[in-house]
């Protein structure tokens, strides 16, 4: 039956997420989510009244290479599993295809994105540039992707989420630059940049499917650039990547 089925792309979900290496604090907030909408359903299922996805708009905070937009996927297949959203695809856009280059092509572009999305989860990568690209003019138009972006979610607020995705210190700019959006992305999710080990666990995870061995001087090296690359991405200010 439905229940069946929907247990069935729950569990699949629960287990590609498992199966990412690292991102432990992640796993869990994925658990407490799923719990926390299975007492809303409850809550709705006996006439009262419930959180629906309003509530789950998000900040993804984290370097690239550290699984935001595979982690933002598995969410919209979760959610379309718990019944959240109707369809569950992740449209993943960021500051060129939301803002327009003359007067006018702004909120048509992002309401156009919106759209897209509607159903499931928009992903905007880099969210920050939204009021950081480049200065003058550009910035205005931003200003009104963003703007056009908050009316959308609250229009739509049962029929998609949003993650708004960046670099840490920049998250806190883009923040900083609108009151209102705090508030509207209730949910913060830090992705830690990956330790050597997970790296050389990632690597070695690659190999398999292509039936490959590492003699043991390449696994030495291999986990000597692991070594190197995690140092170089903590010496980081974090914009590297």
């Amino acid at each position: 039956g439905g229940g069946e089925r929907k247990e069935g792309g729950l569990a699949g979900v629960m287990e590609a997420l498992d199966k990412i290496v690292g991102i432990q604090s992640v796993k869990d907030l994925f658990h407490s989510l799923r719990a926390r909408i299975v007492i809303a359903e409850e809550r709705r299922s006996h006439g009262l009244p419930a959180e629906g996805c309003g509530s789950l708009h998000m900040l993804f905070l984290g370097n690239a290479g550290t699984g935001k937009t595979t982690v933002a996927r598995l969410m919209g297949a979760m959610f379309k599993s718990l019944k959240i959203l109707r369809t569950g695809q992740l449209v993943e856009v960021s500051r060129p295809d939301l803002v327009g280059e003359h007067v006018g092509e702004t909120a048509p572009k992002t309401r156009k994105a919106v759209e897209a999305a509607v159903g499931g989860v928009l992903f905007v990568d880099e969210a920050y540039s939204l009021v950081d690209g480049g200065g003058g003019r550009g910035d205005a138009f931003g200003k009104e992707a963003l703007e056009t972006l908050m009316k959308a979610m609250e229009d739509l607020r049962d029929e998609l989420v949003v993650v708004l995705a960046g670099y840490p210190e920049h998250m806190d700019r883009l923040l900083a630059s609108n009151q209102g959006l705090r508030s509207r992305f209730p949910i913060t999710v830090s992705f830690p940049d990956y330790s050597a080990d997970e790296l050389c666990e990632i690597f070695r995870r690659m190999l398999v499917p292509r039936a490959l061995v590492l003699s043991p001087e390449a696994e030495v090296r291999v986990e000597q650039l692991c070594q190197a690359a995690a140092d170089a991405r903590g010496a980081g200010d974090g914009g590297a990547g």
